[in-house]
């Protein structure tokens, strides 16, 4: 039957999980794709991340090749014995002239082109990727490895603040403007996509603490 590859995937989850705390996290300068890596405080938050997502037997686990990424990853390795699959296209925005920027520094000499990001205008900040690039390297990696799940399985993705919003974004179907209407994620947070009919739906958001059963009327 041509319907029961569709169907086979039903059940399917993707936790999208982004790395934990580095000092530049704590001096709000933007990261983009320089490899900058965990504080001290980063590796506990994974760890304890880790005991969490652990706990929900992930089938799989892909990650930026970013160090951040790579060691945050390596806390749910090595408590689940899976093997991490790196993929360069999971890294966080490339940003140009922002990288290295703190938040300040941004706004004082990009302004204008931060407002306009800020709009949901397509911007090329610092001279970097659009977001919609972003999507249209990430989300196809996070779609590959969802697809060889099995029924009912789980996908940890770990990657970076902004490519995890416009994953989610793109995987919603959501039009690229709206994107920013997903909250950040915090250092070590993480947002759960799970397969309904229709495609996938937005679960947890930001969430910290192991999802629970959505009862009631909307389930």
């Amino acid at each position: 039957m041509s319907g029961t590859g569709k169907k086979a995937g039903r059940g399917r989850r993707i936790i999208l999980w982004r790395h934990g705390q580095t000092l530049w996290n704590v001096e709000r300068r933007f990261q983009g794709t320089t490899d900058v890596p965990l504080t001290e405080t980063g590796v506990g938050q994974a760890r304890r991340a880790a005991r969490l997502l652990a706990s929900l037997k992930p089938d799989a686990i892909v990650a930026s090749d970013l160090q951040r990424a790579v060691h945050t990853a390596g806390e749910l390795a090595a408590l689940t014995g899976l093997d991490v699959t790196y993929e360069e296209g999971l890294r966080e925005t490339y940003a140009g002239v922002w990288q290295g920027l703190t938040h300040e520094e941004i706004i004082a000499r990009h302004g204008d082109e931060y407002a306009a990001w800020k709009r949901g205008e397509p911007v090329r900040r610092g001279g970097g990727e659009l977001e919609t690039e972003v999507a249209d390297r990430a989300a196809p990696v996070v779609l590959r490895h969802a697809d060889k799940l099995p029924d009912d399985g789980t996908l940890v993705v770990v990657s970076h603040g902004g490519t995890i919003r416009t994953t989610i974004g793109r995987l919603l179907g959501l039009d690229s403007p709206h994107w920013e209407s997903l909250g950040g994620l915090s250092n070590c947070c993480w947002s759960v996509l799970g397969e309904g009919a229709r495609g996938w739906r937005l679960l947890e958001h930001n969430a910290g603490t192991l999802p629970e059963p959505v009862l009631g009327d909307d389930d």
